[in-house]
């Protein structure tokens, strides 16, 4: 029978599950998650476990935070007086926006906090400081 092997573009459902058994992410009842094995469109760990499986078989796994989006850092949490922002913007808590950073990439902050005259924006990434709890399938192998 056939496996997964690197260079392969595979298809995978999967759900994702925070420590609580809280679940961040499903592709259940949606298309599948496609990738490439080996090109780090997907977590290491989540594309190393789907590496040798066979079509319709099924694997669980655990990304400890330090592997998955790392550790919150308090650094990226930042207050910015609301008179930066473009006048036609009404801020709203959990509203994201787009920044580009000093060396030209783009991030995506989310506001926290909002007061008379600032705002707070996080820079984290959502899952930052969450450790990932994956139950995958692989469905196909491209």
């Amino acid at each position: 029978m056939k496996t997964a092997k690197i260079g392969d573009a595979v298809k995978v459902h999967y759900t994702g599950k925070l420590n609580d058994d809280q679940i961040f992410d499903s592709s259940e009842g949606k298309n599948p998650l496609e990738f490439t094995i080996g090109q780090n469109q997907v977590l290491k760990k989540f594309e190393d476990s789907v590496e040798g499986l066979s079509i319709g078989e099924e694997t669980k796994i655990f990304i400890p935070a330090a592997e998955a989006y790392g550790d919150r850092q308090e650094n990226l949490i930042v207050k910015l007086p609301k008179d930066r922002l473009p006048e036609t913007l009404t801020p709203e808590i959990g509203m994201r926006l787009q920044t580009q950073t000093a060396d030209g990439n783009v991030m995506v902050v989310k506001i926290t906090e909002i007061a008379y005259d600032d705002i707070t924006i996080d820079a984290n990434h959502e899952l930052a400081g969450q450790d990932l709890h994956f139950d995958i399938k692989l469905v196909e192998i491209v």
